[in-house]
């Protein structure tokens, strides 16, 4: 399998002061207006929900043109398509979803319903602890966790400026601006309140449609036990490293069991 693939090319750091425009994918670029931008803190650009769909959609289709995609009839893409068949969609918002065969652990949704899961998580997990974490991430949508990351990946990054000085951001982001941004979002970190609040959304996922309720506390088990090695992934420290990791897994312990006893 190949390894995930994310390019980021930091074009900023290469432009010269005394050019008047830089070219940037087809679009000539004013250099003093980026350059103007990117200090000018009180300027930074403000996302609109219609903006942050907008740059999922196309980091999305970015990561999806850089990872090997595991084709519909493949065993992973049968898999997954036969756990989702029933979910449907989730709070009026339509998923999408495909496998990367790739070596990193990892998964993530995004707020435009697309979700993305990698082959080697699926190796690792069973469909209820599989599901889990799909709901897990789902969860970081509603709340709208992944929306605030997006926004932080966009204004973290010189696409920001390059950007507003070519016009608009909903003008198609080159390459290299997208790969940055496509990092920053697979890569998202989450506050220990929305983790929390994303395993409690993961199990009630699985308890919805029909998983085993200790598919999200057995998930959280498995992740904190990998050890450092070559499989782990900023996914599995994003499970697994807080100082309290064991006790997210046993709260959602805690959980299954009370369910089972109704």
């Amino acid at each position: 399998m190949k390894k995930w693939i994310l390019l980021v090319l930091v074009v900023a750091g290469i432009m010269s002061v005394g050019q008047a425009q830089i070219k940037i994918g087809n679009r000539m670029i004013n250099t003093k207006k980026v350059l103007n931008a990117a200090s000018n803190v009180a300027s930074a650009i403000t996302l609109s929900d219609e903006d942050v769909a907008a740059l999922c959609r196309e980091s999305v289709k970015w990561m999806d043109e850089h990872n090997p995609v595991s084709a519909p009839e493949s065993a992973y893409s049968r898999r997954l398509d036969s756990l989702m068949q029933n979910v449907g969609d989730v709070e009026g918002l339509k998923l999408n979803y495909k496998v990367y065969e790739v070596v990193d652990i990892n998964a993530f949704a995004c707020g435009d319903g697309s979700i993305r899961v990698f082959s080697a998580l699926m190796d690792m997990m069973n469909d209820d602890e599989l599901m889990a974490i799909v709901g897990h991430e789902i969860g970081h949508v509603v709340h709208t966790d992944s929306k605030d990351a997006m926004k932080n990946a966009y204004l973290a990054s010189a696409a920001k400026n390059a950007a507003g000085a070519a016009g608009g951001m909903l003008e198609k982001l080159t390459d290299s601006q997208l790969g940055d941004i496509a990092e920053a979002l697979s890569g998202a970190q989450f506050s220990q309140k929305q983790e929390l609040e994303a395993d409690d959304y993961g199990f009630e996922f699985c308890v919805k449609h029909g998983f085993n309720p200790y598919g999200m506390a057995n998930a959280l088990d498995k992740l904190s036990r990998l050890s450092d090695g070559q499989k782990s992934s900023m996914f599995q420290k994003m499970f697994s490293s807080h100082p309290d990791s064991v006790k997210r897994s046993a709260r959602m312990k805690e959980k299954a069991e009370a369910y089972v006893k109704k």
